[in-house]
């Protein structure tokens, strides 16, 4: 705690995400989204309206906060799920060894020679995503394989250690030797990766919104943009330039929290970088 508090990007970084957890938890309370008032359309920021209108006369301040949960919901659970994956795959691979290692390394390989966002904005359109559960698991099939074999790489490593050979010569069975040994050894990696995997799910699904491939929420920031940039044409009414730039400054900052909290995260975790203080 004393090495997070000592780096300033990392406090700001952990400040910005604890303010957007409020903000999808809390923030629909306490800022509702009501009805649309259409003679309101397009209107520039004001104290009613701090963040403008949509073509629809609804507040864009109430749907950048109604929408940061649907983002962070299947942000969270794309890479938990993409974590779960990868902690078993990879543990298989570097426990078993042999042919079983042969077989998966060869499949990581090739999920990591395909480009992502094609193939996911492709799956999201075949299957017609309409809850969070089933987008973030397209999204997580696709961000697994990176971590997958990293873990495999350190269960090589660890499984020659002294307390894993300890472990097998007192017969404590394969489950004692994975959560018990090989888990904590590894889930100071999979912290910082599961911060990276939220950022890079959050670019993923706003960037299928975007596209109207995904349309399971309105407020989703990405179906903002879509909404603003290609149904409504308000990306050329001046007035309505904040209801365009709102998800987009929405996105940069969670992003920016998620990568100074990581940041922080691994000096934490890598005795390396603090020995450099």
């Amino acid at each position: 705690m004393r090495t997070l508090l000592r780096n300033r990007r990392a406090v700001a970084g952990a400040v910005i995400l604890i303010l957007y957890f409020f903000m999808a938890t809390v923030g629909p309370i306490l800022v509702p989204l009501k009805e649309g008032e259409p003679w309101k359309a397009f209107r520039p920021p004001s104290w009613e309206h701090p963040l403008g209108t949509d073509y629809m006369g609804r507040d864009v301040l109430a749907q950048i906060v109604q929408g940061s949960r649907d983002v962070l919901f299947v942000a969270f659970l794309a890479a938990l799920f993409a974590i779960l994956i990868a902690i078993s795959l990879g543990i298989i691979a570097g426990l078993k060894g042999g042919f079983t290692d042969q077989i998966l390394m060869t499949f990581v390989n090739m999920m990591l020679t395909i480009p992502h966002l094609p193939v996911m904005m492709i799956l999201a359109a075949v299957f017609r995503v309409k809850d969070p559960f089933s987008f973030a698991l397209i999204l997580a099939f696709w961000m697994w394989a990176g971590l997958a074999r990293a873990i495999r790489s350190q269960v090589l490593s660890l499984r020659e250690r002294e307390f894993i050979e300890a472990a097998k010569l007192l017969k404590l069975g394969t489950a004692h030797i994975v959560f018990k040994e090989i888990l904590p050894n590894v889930m100071p990696y999979v912290a910082i990766n599961f911060v990276s995997m939220m950022r890079g799910a959050i670019v993923s699904s706003v960037a299928i919104m975007f596209l109207g491939l995904a349309p399971f929420s309105a407020t989703n920031w990405g179906m903002m943009l879509n909404m603003a940039t290609i149904q409504t044409g308000a990306i050329y009414i001046p007035q309505a330039l904040s209801y365009v730039l709102s998800p987009l400054l929405a996105i940069m900052l969670l992003q920016l929290g998620g990568y100074f909290f990581a940041h922080g995260l691994e000096e934490i975790f890598n005795p390396r970088l603090r020995a450099h203080e």
